[in-house]
């Protein structure tokens, strides 16, 4: 039996997925703003009330250990412009993301992307699967849309993996 493009992408979102559940059933609260070292980007309430995302436009040296709430803002950012550019819609800009705090509510958040993106995902015909990438590389990148979806699991794995260990190394530090 052959499986479409399309088809495979879906399959390896929903083996990428079902890895990081692992992880977001078992997170608690206070594990979302958890700092594991002193050089760390985390995100913070500015003066609205609105969380915000420490950022750097050239990444720093050394470059900082993210916590859980920033790893799940970057998913949120990164998922989301995907997302927009897969349906045909404008993207967002980085900054027009905001996370909407920790605990279920980000995890709701995170699932409701997974939703979106595989309902974005499961539209897509060859043809659109075949067209130019407009994310995340430069428009002249030679990459089409399979690449986007292909880099979208390949984001999500390692996000998921950071996160994972993050959980696991809170649950076993004193502190």
């Amino acid at each position: 039996m052959h499986a479409s493009r399309r088809d495979l992408l879906r399959w390896q979102s929903d083996l990428t997925w079902s890895l990081f559940e692992y992880h977001l059933e078992r997170l608690e609260p206070d594990d979302f703003l958890w700092e594991p070292a002193p050089h760390c980007w985390t995100v913070r309430r500015d003066t609205g009330g609105t969380w915000t995302p420490d950022w750097a436009d050239t990444e720093p040296d050394p470059v900082p250990v993210p916590t859980i709430a920033w790893l799940t803002w970057h998913i949120g950012w990164w998922w989301s412009v995907a997302t927009d550019h897969a349906r045909g819609r404008t993207p967002r800009d980085r900054t027009d993301i905001t996370w909407p705090g920790g605990g279920e509510a980000a995890i709701a958040w995170l699932r409701a992307l997974n939703a979106d993106w595989l309902a974005a995902l499961d539209r897509l015909t060859d043809a659109d699967l075949d067209a130019p990438a407009p994310f995340p590389w430069p428009p002249d990148s030679g990459h089409t849309v399979a690449h986007m979806a292909a880099w979208v699991n390949a984001e999500l794995m390692k996000n998921a993996a950071e996160i994972g260990q993050l959980r696991l190394l809170r649950a076993a530090s004193p502190t």
